[in-house]
């Protein structure tokens, strides 16, 4: 923001606020004819929600896909028109680790399931463990997220994409067996701690080994101390064409902007590979803008952007779809992780939300 203001003249203010709470507040407000912001980052599935209601104002012109990688905008673009814009995005790879710890109690990152599972029990049994994976929570996600990666690995891109577009649904017994064959029997085996609000303490607690393994989106390399000292695996194994999920952080200028002009101005410059550019130096971003350079990432994010080679690129599932099945989504997950015999009934109830 500061590089905005500093190339355009444009001053400016920002102030932050829950998803959750503006998926409640900025439908009334714009209802009265009002936004809070000249530019607000939301979910796609909202932004093209309330596009199709009016109230979002259409940026073709502004920014295209010529400036972006491919598909970069799909996600916002509906009817010939393209309602928001992509900023970075965040590659959410797998379970992050401590080199140094690894290293001083000889661990290996594994390659098949029967060595995830052997590296789960190896860590329970370590001084100072309290359990393998922190299961980092809020309001239900980052759990969403880990669920959306076993399925991407053992159900494959198909699977996830078919779940998206609602064409297979949640009881259906393949994804049934997925979530009995693999993630309740590490919940049942109590290889994951309780819900932990997922930002303070739980980077601190992943950080000083009390929970050494953290499922987490590449963010958490401008989390933490030492970035070089964090190593990362995605679930091993799994079928053929595996997914990895890429989650772009969304943004749009609405109806009611009070300064519609320099919001405009604001939404090219985040859809810029100079503003990616600066934003990536910092750690914990992926560029979505075309012509930003490997090398300005630091090193474990280059490494992050490896391994999206040879997968199918998937947007998040719960953001995607959004609406009341995102927040059934992440409920009925956290009751899966305090239950996991309950895995049945929370299939049906996130089937009934979508």
């Amino acid at each position: 923001m500061d590089q905005f203001a500093r190339t355009t003249g444009i001053s400016y203010t920002f102030t932050t606020t829950r998803q959750e709470d503006l998926q409640t507040s900025l439908p009334n407000q714009f209802a009265a004819g009002q936004s809070p912001a000249d530019l607000i980052f939301m979910p796609s599935a909202f932004i093209k929600t309330y596009a199709g209601q009016g109230y979002v104002t259409s940026l073709t012109g502004t920014i295209g896909p010529s400036t972006y990688k491919p598909g970069a905008l799909d996600q916002v673009t509906a009817n010939s028109a393209i309602w928001g814009g992509a900023y970075t995005g965040k590659v959410k790879p797998g379970f992050w680790y401590r080199v140094s710890f690894f290293q001083a109690h000889g661990l290996t990152p594994p390659t098949t399931w029967s060595q995830f599972t052997t590296l789960l029990a190896n860590l329970k049994v370590i001084a100072g463990v309290k359990n393998p994976i922190i299961s980092g929570d809020g309001v239900g996600w980052p759990l969403s997220d880990v669920t959306e990666h076993f399925i991407a690995t053992y159900g494959g891109a198909s699977m996830h994409q078919a779940l998206t577009a609602k064409t297979l649904k949640w009881t259906d017994t393949s994804v049934h067996d997925l979530f009995a064959t693999y993630l309740v029997p590490t919940l049942q085996a109590g290889d994951w701690s309780e819900p932990i609000t997922w930002d303070s303490p739980g980077v601190n607690l992943f950080w000083n080994g009390t929970y050494p393994l953290y499922f987490m989106g590449s963010w958490i390399t401008g989390m933490v101390s030492d970035p070089s000292d964090l190593g990362v695996f995605s679930l091993p194994g799994g079928v053929a064409n595996q997914g990895i999920v890429f989650a772009a952080d969304y943004f749009f200028v609405p109806k009611f902007a009070a300064h519609p002009v320099e919001a405009k101005r604001l939404a090219a410059f985040f859809a810029s590979a100079a503003a990616q550019t600066t934003q990536v130096r910092q750690g914990g971003h992926i560029a979505t803008a075309a012509g930003v350079s490997i090398t300005a990432y630091p090193s474990v994010d280059a490494r992050v952007a490896g391994l999206l080679t040879g997968k199918t690129v998937l947007p998040d599932l719960d953001d995607t779809i959004g609406g009341t099945f995102q927040t059934t989504f992440w409920s009925q997950l956290q009751l899966l992780w305090s239950d996991p015999t309950k895995l049945d009934s929370v299939l049906s109830t996130i089937q009934a939300a979508t």
